[in-house]
């Protein structure tokens, strides 16, 4: 089925109005590169000001669409619906150390998953041993771990095929009509599988959502500030996720936390198992379909559902995670050229892919902004590089604004206590960020660039780069 719904197999006619996006935004990177020789004053940063003005719009589009948090929440909200089927998979390499932590989350749950689901992705460290443990597991007739203690859980022993490849595996183990999936170092927050069970039986054509992560680094001084930076860059995620979904073109749903209508699912082929980021191109798929076929479909984020998660705490591996992200981000931008800017793709096609397509270059644009602004510095050129400072500073005021308002609308969107210390923290890693976490954001981007050239890239926290060994999918459980 992927072959057949996946453009990457099945190529699309791409429209010159599409290359033209395409096209323009690298031509305008290469005039402002230019411009920076050729013309005098503040219009000599011309990748600068097109940074921010790009910038600022859609700071601008998000606030307008998220506004609507300030309205007291609509009448039974929260209340119980429906009742539908729900399976929880994981994929798992080489996570002895965190998969525990996270199973016993999964089974302390309110509302119980119907299964849960270990794909062991030919882990060397003894992570099924520790499983099989813990929970009394052992092998039955069709090779699958069953726990003697919960009989909701099971085990898959695979071999190392990669992350797509193991949550298809686990994803044709189940028969539950909506199935998650979590990271094997994400923890469920209490009410996190109701919320999602809620969600999908209140709402028949949704097929895939996302919970709302906050992120945890382990380790020291350096960890902490990682972490700091990334939880409100996390706020700022969710909160735009929330506006485009206002706007009926939500693209992003985060594998660490992702709930899909099952059937949907398989529909479109499953996970694409070389694509980088499998969470973020099979949303892609599920949108065209919906548009190639007449089908009722919506993406969605459930605020209710919430988690945290292991995000990166050192440089590099901080630098290696946005690698991988933005290189994926590039494959499937890349296959799904055909739908950038076509009406056929409602807003989808006409708004949301052109902006991706800005996207792609936006972190050279900001490392060209800031190379070139330390450039004029340097060299003494103060009628360029004073009124530059001068937009930057105004900049810097609008994101702090910008900012602190959304840390206002995601705690009320969560139901959070909104103090002043969260405040004065935001508001600290909103002036910080531009000289030190957005640069390095926007380097593990440029290096996901080379990532998407070279094609390489793997998952996990190590894993093999070239074609992994074939992995059969095993019986559906009796």
């Amino acid at each position: 089925m992927l072959r057949a719904f996946s453009p990457r197999f099945a190529a699309r006619t791409v429209t010159w109005r599409s290359r033209s996006i395409y096209i323009a935004v690298v031509a305008f990177w290469l005039f402002a590169l230019f411009g920076a020789w050729r013309f005098s004053g503040i219009w000599a940063w011309s990748a600068g000001l097109m940074y921010v003005v790009y910038d600022t719009l859609l700071l601008v589009h998000v606030a307008r669409k998220t506004t609507y948090l300030l309205a007291p929440a609509p009448a039974g909200a929260g209340s119980a619906v429906g009742e539908t089927s729900l399976a929880v998979v994981i994929a798992a390499r080489n996570e002895a150390g965190a998969l525990p932590g996270t199973v016993e989350r999964l089974l302390q749950q309110e509302d119980a998953a119907d299964e849960v689901v270990i794909v062991d992705d030919g882990s060397t460290d003894g992570t099924a041993e520790v499983l099989a443990g813990r929970y009394a597991m052992a092998p039955d007739a069709a090779g699958q771990w069953r726990s003697a203690t919960h009989p909701a859980l099971r085990l898959l022993r695979v071999g190392a095929g990669g992350k797509a490849r193991a949550l298809n595996v686990g994803l044709g183990a189940t028969r539950s009509e909506v199935v998650l999936t979590v990271d094997a170092d994400t923890e469920l927050g209490p009410g996190a599988v109701r919320a999602m069970r809620r969600a999908f039986a209140a709402d028949r054509s949704l097929v895939a959502a996302c919970g709302v992560l906050t992120p945890r680094c382990a380790g020291g001084a350096m960890a902490a500030l990682f972490q700091w930076f990334q939880t409100y860059e996390y706020v700022r995620a969710f909160i735009s996720r929330l506006a485009w979904m206002r706007s009926g073109c939500l693209l992003l749903v985060s594998g660490a936390f992702a709930g899909f209508r099952r059937e949907a699912l398989l529909l479109v082929g499953g996970f694409d198992e070389d694509c980088l980021v499998e969470d973020y191109e099979v949303i892609h798929r599920l949108h065209r379909y919906a548009h190639e076929r007449g089908a009722d479909w919506r993406v969605e984020v459930v605020g209710e559902a919430r988690a945290t998660t292991d995000a990166p705490g050192s440089l590099l591996g901080f630098l290696r995670q946005r690698r991988r992200w933005f290189g994926g981000f590039l494959q499937t931008q890349y296959w799904n050229r055909d739908m950038t800017a076509s009406a056929r793709f409602g807003t989808l096609g006409t708004v949301m892919l052109p902006i991706k397509a800005l996207d792609t270059m936006q972190p050279v644009y900001g490392l060209t902004a800031f190379v070139l602004l330390v450039w004029f510095g340097a060299t003494g050129q103060l009628r360029v590089f004073l009124p530059v400072a001068v937009v930057i500073g105004v900049k810097i005021v609008i994101d702090l604004l910008f900012y602190l308002w959304w840390v206002r609308l995601y705690a009320r969107w969560l139901g959070e206590a909104l103090t002043g210390h969260r405040l004065m923290m935001a508001a600290l890693a909103a002036l910080a960020e531009p000289f030190s976490f957005q640069l390095l954001r926007h380097s593990g981007a440029v290096w996901g660039w080379h990532a998407f050239l070279t094609r390489s890239g793997s998952w996990g926290h190590a894993g093999p780069t070239g074609s992994p060994p074939a992995v059969r999918m095993p019986p559906r459980p009796a």
